[in-house]
This record gives structure tokens, sequence and C-alpha cells, in this order.
């Protein structure tokens, strides 16, 4: 196999690269308020873009089955939200022992009790042929019930008391993920057969949206001029999260494959996508930013939108 034919098959972790590298080159243009105004183009074209897509792309009777998975959700949102930010909690009192940054311990604990993405866990279970509507009901589903669970989380495990304006959070998930999914399946009544006959590729443009959201992610990390994290203690956070992601997904895989557990390989692909990555952000436009100084350093916290501490 060529070097080209190489690179074509493997064309979105190249893509992913090179959405990074843009990103560190010139943040200034995907960055909040830039030019290319990532908290209306991200937050809510690409979101609401996304499932769109699955709504074309997917039946009815597909959507209507994964609503009966009962099984499926009870696992991911207990998994998700009950299960992995107290696994989190217990590792993190080892780590406590050594000389790591307590305020990178707290981040990691953030990170821990925050709901699944909206949209990555979607295009992801999509591209590897998961079961996606379950994955589309799980992620907007524990976006919704990380509403009120994860400040209770966080004043649980942090101690930190938190506030959050349900309505207007709500409101914006119903917009950006409800009604264009039910747009979606509705416009697919009335081109169903053309959509059958050309079969557009939903799985690229799903693709090609997350591009879009990891370039404004990491503008919006290169961006800040107030991160001084040694390069030690970012090795050993990188190394951490590596560990806890692969741990978890090994585990919710070898849970899920088990005979007696009823779950397809399908369902395996969602729940593991679903039940183990993690959101900082609800909605992006009104992510919050606070800096914490402990003696020499500052360490860049970043905090679900609308969740005050």
């Amino acid at each position: 196999m060529g070097l080209f034919e190489r690179v074509r098959k493997q064309w979105f972790l190249v893509a992913i690269v090179l959405a990074i590298t843009s990103a560190k080159l010139k943040p200034s243009v995907g960055m909040h308020g830039g030019p290319l105004r990532p908290e209306i183009t991200i937050t809510y074209v690409a979101v609401s873009t996304i499932f769109l897509n699955s709504g074309l792309s997917l039946k009815t009777e597909e959507l209507t089955s994964a609503l009966m998975h009962v099984k499926l959700h009870m696992f991911v949102q207990i998994f998700t939200l009950g299960f992995f930010p107290m696994a989190v909690w217990f590792f993190l009192k080892l780590l406590a022992l050594t000389s790591i940054n307590p305020w990178l311990l707290k981040g990691l604990q953030t990170v821990g009790c925050m709901p699944p993405p909206v949209s990555s866990a979607v295009i992801l279970t999509k591209a590897v042929g998961g079961n996606e509507a379950a994955a589309i009901f799980n992620s907007a589903f524990g976006s919704f019930l990380g509403i009120v669970i994860t400040p209770l989380l966080l004043l649980l495990f942090l101690g930190s008391s938190s506030s959050v304006p349900f309505t207007s959070i709500f409101s914006q998930l119903f917009m950006t993920v409800v009604v264009p999914l039910i747009v979606g399946q509705i416009l697919r009544k009335y081109i169903k057969d053309w959509l059958e006959r050309k079969k557009p590729p939903f799985g690229v443009i799903s693709s090609c949206v997350l591009l879009m959201i990891i370039y404004s992610t990491f503008c919006d990390t290169f961006s800040n001029p107030n991160i001084d994290l040694e390069t030690f203690s970012l090795i050993i956070i990188v190394l951490i999260i590596f560990f806890l992601q692969l741990s978890f997904m090994l585990l919710t895989f070898i849970i899920s494959t088990r005979k007696k557990s009823g779950f397809t390989a399908a369902d395996t692909v969602a729940i593991m996508f679903c039940s183990t990555h993690k959101s900082l952000t609800l909605e992006a436009d009104n992510a919050k930013k606070k800096h914490v100084t402990t003696g020499k350093s500052t360490f860049l916290i970043l905090h679900p939108p609308s969740i005050r501490f």
C-alpha cells in the first residue's frame, strides 16, 4: 500500500494533526471572538448540523428502538455520572500523596464530574459503525442530566457550591440537539428515496464538523496567555489521562461484551464512547475561565457554562 493510499485511509487522523497545528500557528483565527466566530458557528451551527445529519441518516425505527434500550441507557448514565467520578476520586486520593500540584488534581476531578460530550461521542460511534441512535440519545440525555447532577457532584467531591440557570441551558440543548434531530427525521420522510439512491457522505460531513470543533478548542487553548505549567507536570497529567481513558474503555468493553450482558457489538461501541468521554462545556459560547494562582504558577481551570463557583 502506497503512502498516498495510507494517508487517504487515515485522512481523519492526519486532519486532526493539521487542525491542531493550524491552531497553534494562528490561534486568533478560531478563538472565541475571532474571525470564525466559534461562539456561533460551533456552538449553534456545528452542533445543529451534527444532529440534523443524524436525523437524515437514521431510520425512524432505529431511533425508536434505541429509545427502548433502557438497559443500555442505565449502564451509560450510571457509569459516566456515578462510577466514573467516584473512581477518579479514589484514584486522586492516591495521587494526592505525591508531589503533583493539587490544582491539577482538582481539575481532573472536575472533568470526571462532567456529562458526556454532545457531539463527539455521536460522531465517533457513527464513524466505526456503532449504535449511533443509542449514542445520540445518551449524549443528549446525559447533557440534560448533567445540568442537575454535575453541580451536585462538584459539591460532593470538591466542596464547591454552584448555581445553574436550568432554563437557558435546557433551551439551548433543546434547540441545537432535539429540534435538528426532529427536523432531520421529518425531511427524511420526504426525501427518503433520494437519500437511499444518492447515499450522501453523512459520516464524512460529521467528521469534518468534529474537526472544526477540535480546531476551535485548540485555538482557545493556545490563545490563552495565562497558562504557566511546567513540562514535567504537563507530561504527568497527559499520562494520567491516557491511563484513565484506556482503563475505563477497557472496563466498559469487558463488561458490555460478556455473554450475559445482552449488548450487541454496535451497542458496545456506543457504550465505550458515551460512558468514558467527558465534556468540559455544555455550551461553548458561555464557557467560563477562572485563573487560580498558587505560589509562582497560574493554572487555567475551565468551568462548565453557567456553573459558577
